[in-house]
């Protein structure tokens, strides 16, 4: 449930029951937000780690680092872990953004490798509330909309390494 924190704004509580006597351990954001991503399996199996949350969802980054895991066999990062980083982000972004009024789908996305991955890679998405508001007033008005989105995942130099996820 939403609980305003003085100064901070607010955040998603979860009240999990314990065993009796348990002490109480409260995790702001890390839990309620990216905690809860990070650990989605299919998103886990990425390699991806967000590491920030708007507290209205509209904004997100997320690092993908080259490891063991994400490592292919030419020493890069695999193509299915560029992907799989960022393929869910702006549909659980528009899911947070617009409510539990609308149905939102992830429908297609394409991706056009520029380089090699070699090394930490990061991407930002963005939502402008405007955007949010014209998709809403927009299936309010024609019953479905689709829009396309396009993601960086640039290294720490700021270097592409795709052209496309869409």
């Amino acid at each position: 449930k939403p609980v305003k924190l003085a100064g901070r704004g607010t955040i998603l509580a979860y009240d999990m029951p314990g065993p009796r006597g348990a002490p109480t351990l409260l995790l702001l954001h890390g839990l309620g937000a990216s905690g809860l991503l990070n650990w989605f399996p299919a998103f886990r199996a990425t390699g991806a780690r967000i590491t920030y949350i708007a507290d209205d969802w509209l904004e997100v980054r997320v690092r993908l680092a080259l490891t063991w895991r994400t490592r292919n066999y030419v020493g890069t990062i695999f193509g299915g872990s560029l992907y799989g980083a960022v393929d869910p982000i702006y549909m659980v972004m528009l899911i947070r953004a617009l409510g539990p009024e609308f149905v939102v789908w992830d429908q297609a996305a394409t991706i056009r490798f520029l380089r090699p991955g070699r090394s930490t890679l990061h991407a930002t998405f963005r939502l402008e509330p405007e955007a949010v508001a014209a998709i809403a007033a927009d299936a309010r008005t024609q019953g479905r909309v689709t829009r396309d989105f396009e993601i960086e995942l640039v290294d720490g130099a700021r270097i592409r390494v795709n052209d496309d996820v869409s």
